[in-house]
């Protein structure tokens, strides 16, 4: 089904220009989220209204988008919102003369806030389908991975108080990617200074299997899966929770990673990954 949509001015934040005056990657994807906070909020569904009044959390479960261009930090973005069926919504995200700067699918769930008292009203009739006790999907298994992280959970990716929430795994992506280019010897702040190459992620995409709790232990997981055209890598990033004993799948990312040219003649094409480099994203596999 295709519901009537949304448009919202929005801009990207600043925390997000990191390299030069450009926005990385997770900003696009924060911005594709709250479009469609957007689109529950001009309903009157808001996230406050849903938690305190029905006593569901309204969360993002599931993200892919593309990056086919740039976003500068001074860009007003235009987010057109489509609800495309029960749980899931189309976002494309324009910026200056109309380009397109992301296009995105978004699927969303009204998680039961089962530590509150009986909701003070039912959840509307077209979003009941939404409602699950917990986040739950079937996960794929385990493979072997490149690089690995484990860490805490810390309060501040999480949401209502409990539940680590997509952008805590939008987070994590960009941090395991670079603590692997860094181990691989080949860091950003290295390429930066000795080469000119900006990272460009051009597609990516989260997709939760099970709830991570506040303060459990995760294990970030990260695998260089292909490289295509010798222009950029594609990614795999598993996240795994310690739990009664064992590591648990919760999610995982895909990731598509490439440099961009920032100085000298070739400056603003796209870098080509010499074999020095793909054999330091590739290890012993190479």
């Amino acid at each position: 089904m295709t519901v009537a949509g949304t448009t919202a001015a929005l801009r990207p934040r600043y925390e997000g220009a990191n390299i030069r005056t450009w926005i990385g990657f997770k900003h696009f994807l924060y911005l594709a989220e709250e479009a469609v906070l957007g689109w529950f909020r001009d309903r009157g569904d808001g996230p406050a209204r849903l938690y305190h009044d029905c006593g569901v959390g309204l969360s993002v479960v599931d993200v892919s988008a593309l990056l086919p261009a740039v976003l500068e930090v001074d860009d007003v973005v235009t987010a057109e919102v489509e609800r495309i069926s029960v749980d899931r919504f189309a976002v494309r995200l324009r910026a200056r003369e109309g380009e397109t700067v992301l296009r995105a699918k978004l699927r969303v769930a009204l998680v039961r806030d089962h530590d509150r008292t009986a909701p003070v009203v039912p959840v509307p009739d077209d979003l009941t389908e939404l409602v699950v006790d917990e986040v739950v999907a079937d996960a794929p298994e385990a493979e072997e991975a490149d690089y690995s992280w484990t860490w805490r959970i810390p309060y501040f990716h999480c949401q209502y108080s409990d539940r680590m929430q997509m952008s805590g795994y939008v987070r994590a992506v960009e941090e395991v990617v670079d603590r692997f280019l860094a181990d691989r010897g080949i860091s950003v702040g290295r390429f930066l200074t000795e080469r000119g190459w900006i990272p460009v992620v051009s597609r990516a995409s989260v997709r939760m299997f099970g709830d991570a709790h506040m303060e459990e232990e995760i294990r970030t997981s990260f695998t260089v899966t292909g490289i295509l055209r010798d222009m950029v890598f594609d990614g795999r990033v598993d996240f795994d929770v310690h739990r009664d004993g064992e590591w648990v799948r919760v999610a995982q990312g895909q990731i598509l990673h490439g440099y961009a040219i920032s100085r000298g003649p070739d400056a603003g094409g796209v870098a080509e990954l010499d074999p020095p480099t793909v054999v330091a994203l590739l290890g012993r596999r190479a």
